[in-house]
């Protein structure tokens, strides 16, 4: 049993390797789509495409849904909408490692802000030093960082964090993949106005169609399935601290693929936000144990002794 239990475990973790891996390599992918539709149109394009697939496996059932649920679904698509808007806008403007280290503050703050801890701003200060050590990079004159494209970011991870919220929200009633096709769909026709006419251009353009097909593969489906795969295979904590892997490898992807060479200091960034990031998940996953063991300890000592 222990044997198939750690065989197990690793299984979950190439699979959640996949995703974080999969997820900037389709980032890249997308980049080579800009010259043709935007940033916005290429991100648009790709919840359309998404959306199309999802809604194919899933087959959700809106029509049952109450008002209650519609308007968390709807909270849930535009954070959806931001994240992907935002992030493809980011990685236009600023290289793909420093864009993935920048969106990872935004769910690390919510995880301060939800925490009852004072220790656990000690982390959200890590990321922040990490971010200050992107700002002298930024100002050393080697590499100039577009201010937009960090905004765009930091957006990207405040939307990351809304997306957080209420997929949590809704996946308490919405079991499975019910609600994503839905979403997906409204993130779409939220970016729709200003990917209009970049997707208007992609579409006319076949020769690029492997590669749109190649970015949904790569940047949703790949990482979707690893990722719930994965969660059926390992704790939450564990889950979490791996997906601080995605930085890593957004920053080597950006080296091999995108020829974004990076040195010591936006090394030194990006792992202080990583470390920020698994320290938090660490910290949040103690907490819990604590608070459960201190839930059975209580309950054993008003447990009434057995009586003969």
């Amino acid at each position: 049993m222990v044997k198939h239990t750690a065989g197990v475990s690793r299984t979950g973790v190439v699979m959640v390797v996949g995703a974080t891996l999969s997820l900037p390599l389709g980032a890249a992918v997308a980049t080579e789509l800009f010259p043709i539709g935007g940033a916005w149109g290429v991100a648009t394009l790709r919840l359309i495409l998404a959306s199309v697939l999802l809604l194919f496996l899933a087959r959700p059932t809106p029509w049952r849904w109450n008002r209650a649920t519609w308007r968390d679904v709807l909270i849930f698509g535009v954070s959806l909408a931001g994240l992907n808007g935002f992030f493809y806008a980011a990685i236009d403007r600023i290289p793909l490692g420093v864009a993935v280290a920048i969106e990872f503050v935004g769910p690390l703050a919510l995880a301060v802000i939800l925490s009852t801890a004072r220790r656990d701003l000690i982390w959200i200060a890590i990321a922040g030093l990490g971010l200050v050590v992107l700002g002298i990079e930024s100002m050393s004159g080697d590499f100039a960082f577009d201010l937009l494209g960090v905004v765009y970011a930091a957006l990207a991870g405040a939307s990351w964090a809304l997306y957080i919220l209420f997929s949590a929200r809704v996946g308490r009633y919405l079991p499975g993949l019910q609600v994503l096709p839905v979403a997906t769909l409204i993130a779409a026709a939220v970016l729709l106005p200003v990917g209009f006419g970049g997707v208007g251009k992609l579409v006319d353009t076949p020769e690029i169609y492997w590669l749109a097909i190649a970015m949904a593969l790569f940047s949703t489906v790949v990482p979707t399935s690893c990722e719930l795969a994965a969660l059926r295979r390992l704790p939450r904590n564990t889950f979490s601290i791996l997906l601080s892997l995605e930085p890593v490898f957004a920053a080597l992807i950006g080296w091999v693929v995108l020829d974004q060479t990076f040195g010591i200091l936006r090394s030194v960034a990006i792992l202080l936000i990583i470390g920020a990031t698994v320290g938090m998940t660490a910290s949040a996953a103690k907490l819990s144990s604590e608070v459960v063991d201190q839930h059975e300890a209580r309950k054993r000592a008003t447990e009434k002794p057995e009586t003969r």
